[in-house]
């Protein structure tokens, strides 16, 4: 069955139809791919680095092991895993962020030990592996900007193996009062000229910090992955909530 003309969803801060939005987040990742990871390290300080480090021990990758990062582009996440020598399946919708990390991975030797790493250009709504495959699932930074997230949750599900976890890092709800401010300012000026400086684009890091706004807040979207079919679901804020860890379990 087709989609309904009428259905929307949001880019942003505004809303456009679930074609439009794939095609628009493409274009933004495509446009920032070059200077992902310098643009990580100057909106956050350097801590995302931290909040990597935090979010792969919580993962616990082991030998072995088979793991799907999911919208993990760049190899940020991946090349953490591979080093405790699991297979890491690198996966995102678009292939410049792609060449990006394969580049990484070349440069760095990544998957000569133990573990082993392949990218692959897939769709998180619509994954091309059988079910019951991954020992573990993880995404980070890349939930919000999927279009129908309730369907990656899904696959997630359907692909992991029985007694599989799965571990989502994403922005979220500020709840410390004084910093929630001080992020609002920061994320509404600050964020775009930064965006313009370094990777010559605003306008895509508008929309990263539009769309950090509306995901859902954190009891939110754990219930989201309790309806997907998750078991022993967790949330662990970050910095109030500034970031997050949620992790769930196919029983």
């Amino acid at each position: 069955m087709s989609e309904t003309t009428d259905e929307t969803v949001s880019f942003g801060y505004q809303q456009v139809t679930p074609q439009e939005k794939t095609r628009k987040v493409g274009e933004v990742f495509s446009s920032v791919a070059r200077k992902y990871d310098i643009m990580n390290d100057a909106m956050s300080g350097g801590m995302h680095r931290l909040w990597k480090d935090r979010f792969v021990k919580r993962v616990k990758p082991q030998p072995g092991e088979q793991i799907l990062d999911m919208a993990g582009g760049t190899g940020d996440i991946a090349f953490r895993m591979v080093a405790k020598g699991a297979h890491i399946t690198v996966a995102d919708i678009n292939q410049d962020m792609l060449d990006v990390g394969a580049e990484r991975a070349l440069e760095r030797g990544a998957g000569e030990g133990e573990g082993s790493l392949v990218f692959t250009c897939q769709n998180a709504e619509s994954v091309s592996f059988p079910s019951n495959t991954f020992d573990a699932y993880t995404i980070a930074f890349g939930i919000r900007n999927v279009t129908h997230i309730d369907r990656a949750l899904g696959e997630a599900l359907r692909v992991l193996k029985p007694g599989g976890r799965f571990f989502c890092l994403e922005f979220s709800t500020v709840e410390w009062s004084g910093l929630k401010e001080a992020y609002d300012l920061y994320s509404d000026h600050l964020l775009p000229r930064m965006g313009q400086a370094i990777a010559g684009d605003a306008d895509s890091y508008r929309y990263l910090a539009e769309s950090i706004r509306k995901f859902p807040p954190m009891p939110a979207f754990e219930a989201m992955i309790r309806a997907a079919g998750f078991a022993n679901t967790r949330v662990e804020p970050i910095m109030g909530g500034l970031v997050a860890i949620h992790s769930g379990w196919k029983i």
